[in-house]
């Protein structure tokens, strides 16, 4: 294990915020086909306001700094917010679309010592990625912007969001990546819209279509490993944890409003009305998030997959607990080993249904 491994799983056993993601704005010049956001400004939090949970996230001892959106670039005082959290030590990651990064927002990225810029790429082929941003001629500004931050040196990765639209595309994505000499990530995961809405799931890919990734060695490394068949979890499994939102990685909105993740949409605090801090340990929805271990899951603490699958409990929690399964995860586990769930099998299922079924979803609770 890697000394950061080391210290990251230390901050998990003591409950303490190693990692923040931030979106700073929910604005964007993209209107992204699958996005999960509502991009108007309902009053997101001034300079003087980030600053001040910037100061407040360091105190609390968070390494791992990740700005978001929204389009991160949409603000102005964006660098200043930056040049902030570099004073204060953080390891920053910025996640993009890129379109508005030229030769001077790439120099000052690397004189601000940015350790990641993360930019999403849908498709190898221009109108395509045109199509899912809706935004004309976005494919070519970002591929110049990923070609202005490599000659300044800096660690770029390209994220691939895989759905309907796109989906024969991932290999030409990934080749353009090498071609670019940039890192390279393919997600097939579509999220439900923070207000509960469903509607972008049907943009969701079809779950027999996952073997061709989850078999694809130049995706995921090792298939021997990777597509195993699950093993039985032992008493120390069941005594583990889901992942890591509440233990040490939280998400804050542009509203200052607090979640264990980006795809766990519990409010559990606003930092415009308490310290993060206070949040962070006094929240009884944290504390209940962290409470959480694998034996505690209704259906899952009884699967054959408990420990290997990608379980999140954000999803599940969107479809009605937090501590059941979710059905996008029980697919992949499905796919990628050819082994059923227990969701499944509870359901009197040898395989997912054919088609992506819009899940049901209760309404989110936001606040105001």
């Amino acid at each position: 294990m890697s000394l950061m491994s080391e210290v990251g799983q230390k901050a998990f056993n003591l409950g303490v915020p190693f990692a923040v993601h931030l979106d700073v704005t929910y604005r964007c010049n993209e209107r992204c086909v699958h996005c999960y956001l509502d991009h108007d400004d309902h009053g997101e939090m001034t300079t003087a306001e980030i600053k001040d949970v910037l100061d407040q996230l360091a105190e609390a001892g968070v390494f791992f700094l990740t700005f978001s959106g929204g389009e991160v670039f949409m603000r102005r005082d964006f660098f200043e917010l930056v040049e902030h959290a570099r004073r204060l030590m953080f390891n920053v990651k910025i996640k993009t679309n890129a379109v508005m990064i030229h030769e001077e927002e790439a120099r000052r990225l690397r004189e601000l010592a940015v350790d990641t810029i993360q930019i999403s790429v849908y498709s190898h082929r221009p109108q395509v990625h045109d199509a899912i941003t809706k935004l004309p001629h976005s494919f070519e500004r970002t591929i110049n912007s990923i070609r202005f931050l490599r000659e300044q040196g800096l660690r770029v990765t390209i994220a691939n969001v895989m759905m309907t639209v796109n989906s024969s595309d991932h290999l030409g994505v990934q080749k353009l990546a090498a071609e670019l000499g940039v890192h390279y990530t393919l997600d097939p995961t579509i999220t439900p819209m923070m207000d509960g809405g469903t509607s972008v799931l049907a943009l969701r890919i079809p779950g027999e279509d996952l073997p061709e990734i989850f078999h694809n060695p130049a995706l995921v490394g090792s298939q021997e490993e990777f597509c195993a068949p699950p093993q039985p979890p032992s008493e120390e499994d069941l005594e583990g944890y889901s992942c890591s939102p509440g233990h040490s990685f939280c998400y804050i909105s542009p509203y200052g409003d607090v979640f264990p993740c980006v795809q766990f949409p519990l409010p559990t605090g606003n930092i415009r009305q308490q310290k993060f801090l206070d949040v962070w340990n006094l929240s009884p929805q944290m504390k209940e998030v962290r409470s959480i271990q694998a034996k505690d899951l209704t259906v899952c603490s009884s699967c054959s997959h408990v420990t290997s699958c990608t379980r999140c409990p954000g999803l599940a929690y969107v479809e009605g607990s937090m501590r059941g399964p979710s059905t996008a995860d029980c697919e992949k586990s499905f796919y990628r080993t050819g082994v059923p769930t227990a969701n499944m099998l509870r359901q009197g299922l040898s395989k997912p249904p054919g088609r992506v079924r819009l899940i049901q979803i209760r309404p989110i609770a936001m606040p105001a």
